[in-house]
């Protein structure tokens, strides 16, 4: 029997089961390129205006390690200079998540190794996840070309944009594939393939605003930008991302097969003989099962609050422009630009922290669904108490990571003042602003769980939009009462502006709410297998 008998079964399984996501994702990626572009074209009409924002664009430092630069002053490289770096890093997380569903994560649940001993080759379900992931990178990279071009911009330009983004979904997916081959759970696969791409994105930032520029051409986010949409349309560059991915693919393969099925290369560690006082109880349970996890996001934090308190003291210097000022300003702070940098960044922050207090939520869905839950409710344990334990930390690990980022940021942005004790008291302030609005995400998680467990991606869903909201919506000229959906519409741009403390009273009494929504719901609901 071939090792690949049965991939075309496996691709239209998992196609099948996908395809309500890809569509959703199809249009979504779809509409906001295409929507991008033509606010774009109505608030730079003129070559004069797409020039005078290039130019500011490209001044601030802080928005070239966000989103990259605009390498030359068109309405099309204007219209998608937010998009192109930050997009492709979107995709990549999808394709992440679709390579590690389709497989590690079936054989987590066991379901790999029934269709083994089916009329299914060894390679099979790895062929099948490279087949789908790769068309989904396809598709939803062509569509959003397509339409860009329907806008009215360049079709070659279009065309180089979609398939930057696939480029990106296209090398990610293969690190995912390799990633679900070193370890035996779906969740650290994914863990490690976002680090992988953390990385990337911050190697591009790093090359783009300070320099060296190699750093740029070392990252394949970096790759998406230099096919240089717009700008010239160097489609040589698209080469690199199909070598990296042919290469990924390869080592998977190969790695694929010298492990077991259901085992992964990378060494388990034994836990101690013995339960110490913190591991008893359900709590102590919820803890070691996520505190790497939590220690790698911490340890993430911290050096990201390091790198924005040391680009915080620059920014006014950087600033050669009146315009370039005046876009900072307008991020979000009221009376520094260095505060307009940071009230920005831990914006950006409190996003990031939702979704970790969302993968809190999954985890115990793939618990569930292990069959490891109904096991433990087989004891004296109570249902609640173990609820109880993911949501402590769902919504006590944000308060961790946002204290670290605005502890770290404030000795780094402090020291250059000379005043660090006074900067990490008022960033640390800043950062836990955000606290609230992370809190009702993470209370929208708890209770789609706790009444239907897998229920509980609507979550991403709901933080997809909150985000794609924050990021244009103003752009597009939405209604306010459409950016009003999002609970970060609400937080305080910290620091810089004045507090509100009405939104921020309502958006906890939501977030408690909806807590206690979810045990009411977790306490009635059936163990889902």
């Amino acid at each position: 029997m071939s090792s690949l008998t049965g991939t075309g079964a496996l691709v239209r399984l998992a196609v099948r089961r996908d395809r309500v996501r890809l569509q959703v994702w199809t249009a979504v990626f779809t509409a906001v390129a295409a929507s991008s572009a033509a606010a774009t074209a109505a608030v730079y009409p003129a070559t004069g205006d797409q020039q005078a924002a290039a130019d500011s664009i490209n001044s601030v430092p802080a928005l070239v390690a966000l989103y990259g630069p605009v390498y030359e002053p068109t309405l099309g490289a204007t219209s998608v200079f937010k998009l192109t770096a930050f997009g492709a890093a979107l995709i990549a997380l999808l394709m992440i998540f679709t390579a590690v569903r389709h497989t590690r994560a079936e054989e987590e649940a066991g379901r790999r190794e029934l269709l083994g001993s089916a009329v299914v080759g060894r390679f099979a379900g790895l062929a099948a996840a490279v087949v789908v992931t790769a068309v989904s990178s396809l598709v939803i990279g062509l569509f959003s070309g397509a339409g860009l071009a329907l806008t009215g911009l360049p079709v070659a330009g279009s065309l180089a944009f979609g398939l930057g983004w696939a480029a990106a979904g296209l090398v990610f997916g293969g690190v995912a594939a390799v990633t679900a081959q070193l370890t035996k759970s779906a969740r650290a696969a994914s863990g490690l393939a976002v680090v992988a791409l953390l990385a990337a994105y911050f190697l591009r930032a790093v090359g783009d605003s300070a320099g060296p520029r190699w750093l740029s051409w070392a990252s394949p986010i970096g790759w998406t930008q230099q096919v240089r949409p717009y700008a010239g349309d160097v489609w040589w560059v698209l080469s690199l991302p199909m070598l990296v991915t042919a290469v990924l693919f390869a080592v998977a393969v190969a790695l694929a097969r010298v492990r077991d099925i259901d085992a992964g290369l990378l060494p388990d560690r034994a836990g101690p003989a013995h339960a110490g006082p913190v591991l008893r109880g359900a709590w102590g349970l919820v803890w070691r099962l996520n505190r790497a996890n939590l220690a790698a996001w911490l340890a993430g934090y911290v050096l990201i609050g390091l790198v924005l308190g040391g680009l915080a003291g620059n920014v006014g210097k950087m600033l050669d422009s009146d315009g370039a000022r005046a876009l900072i300003t307008a991020l979000g702070g009221e009376q520094a630009l260095e505060n307009a940098f940071l009230a920005a960044e831990f914006s950006m922050a409190g996003v990031i922290t939702a979704a970790y207090a969302i993968t809190a939520l999954v985890h115990f869905r793939s618990e569930e669904r292990a069959l490891r839950v109904e096991p433990l409710l087989a004891t004296a344990l109570d249902r609640r108490r173990l609820l109880a334990g993911y949501l402590l930390l769902a919504v006590g690990a944000p308060v961790v990571l946002l204290a670290a980022l605005g502890v770290t940021a404030g000795l780094a942005y402090g020291s250059r003042l000379g005043t660090p004790g006074a900067e990490v008291a008022r960033l640390l302030g800043a950062a836990l602003a955000q606290l609230p609005a992370v809190w009702v995400l993470a209370g929208l998680a708890a209770a789609l769980f706790g009444f239907a467990s897998r229920a509980v991606a609507v979550a991403w869903v709901a933080l997809t939009t909150f985000l794609l909201l924050g990021e244009f919506g103003t752009l597009l000229k939405l209604d306010q009462w459409v950016l009003d959906l999002s609970p970060f519409t609400h937080s305080p741009k910290l620091p810089g502006a004045s507090v509100q403390v009405a939104p921020l009273l309502w958006l906890t009494a939501l977030g408690v709410v909806l807590v206690v929504a979810a045990v009411a719901g977790f306490r009635r609901r059936d163990v889902a297998g």
